[in-house]
């Protein structure tokens, strides 16, 4: 430094300017610094409370065990072809029966024809006779009366039948569309359920590996702000200089100063100077290694930061070209299953109306057998009647006789058909109650069961897609406020080459020798325990006694008033301004 330079500086009121601009250098930039880490520090808070939201979502969906209720569905789908088979061979038997009714229907009809055949033949022999006309008449109605009953007997028969074949033809296309379909939805929904589970844990990890990173640098960011204490030891410590040559000013201009002659001002002017240079340099030394270690730590960040990144792309589907929440790949396989649900409830509903139809048709049909017995035994007796009164005519009657003794015959054969029909209806109803317990509630419930599955992995799906959405927005705004606090923490760059400038300055003030005084320490004691008193760390008492040493009357000054022991608490504060 020229000799310029050298006067520029070598006043005290000069240096403290210098001084000053580094002071206030240091406050602003730990004061932003501050601010940015307490910034951080509740973004990190918003972080870890929306992975606890996530965290809740996880539970509430392993709560709701949707991959059970899916594992129930997939069992209850496996059942269904079963199910159909026996339904179908419920409905064989069902259309046997009816055939074996069908056929003595038949017989019934055939002795119908028979029975109206010889009507009409007595009613034709008994032409030329009074007594016979009415009578023969009367025997016909009573057999179309008969014939009508048995033809609603076939037709109620031919009605059950062609309802069984067509829940038959259905149920065949439903066997067939069960073999293609049910296979593959099930081991889908099966695969899916697993998907779930895995899903909830692997997100589970993911979220509790992004709180532990989280929960890391909320860490360092807590010893960060700690340390930054070093930024108000440093203010202090500049103060402290600054008051130091403030005080030697006042004491100049004390009585006790202007004893002093010019030399020995001039010699105590250059031990401040040795002084204030050597707070500053001890300053420096320990403002370098503190304020490396701070920006070592903040340097750590942006590993942490990345990582956090790359997790949250994880967790949304991003890192895999997933797209986002795979859940809803899901809704697709169980949409296919729903829609198999449907066709059973409409397979279910059209059993039942096939197995109530058929309990009110053997109802049905049995009222018109006691119909049919009813006409059978009129036309039995009406013959009867008519061979007694064939029997006192004589030849007259022996020909109508004849026909009528048919028709007895022909009339009691109808009685062996209507015990076949009877007979033949409880297996009608016992057929029509194996098809009818495929039509109960399960299918339904499975249907339910499946729509409240689609519903709560929607809704899961819109939980997690939500909370992911949150988490990877406070993931961003974390990396950009850690790299915000990369910048604003660079403590050593400038703001160290700031203070070196200072110390640098000091020491060329100061020069390379110091000044005898131990002539004057008793004049200048005053000063010096008015300096001391300034200390509020050891490592400034220790560099002040090495450059001024004790005397007894400051030894007994500083004994009698001690210095004021700062906590850690108190510099914590101060750390934060």
């Amino acid at each position: 430094m020229s000799s310029a330079q050298t006067a520029l500086y070598a006043s005290g009121s000069d240096i403290s300017l210098t001084l000053e601009s580094a002071r206030a250098q240091v406050e602003e930039r730990f004061l932003e610094g501050g601010t940015v880490l307490l910034s951080v520090m509740d973004v990190l808070n918003r972080l870890l409370t929306s992975l606890d939201q996530l965290t809740k979502a996880l539970d509430t969906n392993e709560a709701s065990d949707t991959s059970a209720d899916l594992n129930a569905t997939v069992q209850n789908l496996i059942e269904l072809p079963g199910a159909e088979e026996n339904r179908q061979q419920a409905l064989t038997a069902l259309a046997q029966t009816g055939s074996e009714l069908h056929r003595h229907v038949a017989d019934m009809q055939e002795t119908m024809r028979y029975l109206r055949t010889f009507a009409v033949t007595v009613k034709i022999t008994g032409a030329g006779l009074a007594e016979f006309a009415g009578f023969a008449q009367e025997i016909l109605e009573r057999i179309y009366s008969g014939t009508d009953e048995v033809n609603r007997f076939a037709s109620h028969l031919d009605s059950l039948q062609k309802e069984v074949k067509l829940a038959l033809s259905f149920g065949n296309s439903l066997s067939k569309s069960y073999a293609g379909t049910v296979p593959a939805v099930a081991s889908a929904l099966k695969d899916d359920a697993k998907k779930i589970a895995d899903h909830r844990q692997n997100l589970g990890a993911i979220a509790r590996e992004v709180g532990a990173i989280a929960r890391g640098v909320q860490g360092k960011v807590a010893s960060t702000l700690s340390a930054l204490q070093i930024g108000d030891i440093t203010r202090q410590r500049i103060e402290h200089v600054q008051s130091i040559f403030s005080l030697l000013e006042d004491f100049f201009a004390s009585a006790d100063g202007a004893k002093l002659d010019a030399d020995a001002r001039k010699r105590l002017q250059n031990v401040i100077h040795h002084l204030t240079a050597a707070q500053m340099a001890e300053m420096c030394t320990n403002f370098q290694r503190d304020s490396h270690n701070v920006v070592k730590t903040i340097a750590s960040f942006s590993q942490d930061t990345q990582q956090i990144l790359r997790l949250r792309d994880q967790m949304s589907g991003q890192s895999n070209g997933g797209g986002g929440n795979f859940m809803r790949a899901l809704e697709s396989s169980v949409s296919a299953a729903h829609e198999i649900v449907k066709q059973v409830d409409t397979a279910s509903r059209q059993a039942d109306q096939v197995s109530q139809s058929t309990i009110g048709t053997a109802a049905t049909l049995l009222q018109s057998i006691e119909a049919i017995r009813a006409v059978k035994t009129d036309i039995h007796y009406m013959a009867l009647n008519t061979n007694l009164r064939c029997s006192r005519l004589g030849e007259e009657g022996k020909s109508i006789n004849v026909v009528t003794a048919e028709l007895r015959i022909f009339a009691g054969k109808l009685d062996d058909s209507a015990d076949a029909i009877v007979n033949g209806l409880p297996a009608l109803e016992a057929s029509a109650g194996r098809v009818a317990p495929a039509a109960g509630p399960k299918n339904g419930g499975l249907a339910e069961s499946l729509t409240s599955a689609v519903n709560t992995i929607r809704s899961a799906a819109n939980l997690m897609e939500d909370e992911l959405e949150v988490l990877a927005e406070h993931g961003r705004e974390v990396a950009t406020r850690i790299n915000l606090l990369i910048g604003k923490l660079d403590f050593q760059h400038d703001l160290g080459d700031v203070l070196a400038r200072c110390a640098d300055v000091l020491e060329t003030a100061a020069g390379d020798q110091i000044a005898d005084i131990s002539d004057i320490a008793e004049a200048i004691a005053p000063l010096d325990r008015t300096i001391f008193k300034l200390y509020t760390m050891v490592q400034e008492r220790n560099v002040h006694r090495d450059i001024i040493p004790a005397t007894e009357q400051t030894t007994e000054a500083v004994s009698a008033q001690p210095a004021k022991v700062r906590s850690d608490e108190d510099l914590f504060e101060d750390a934060l301004f």
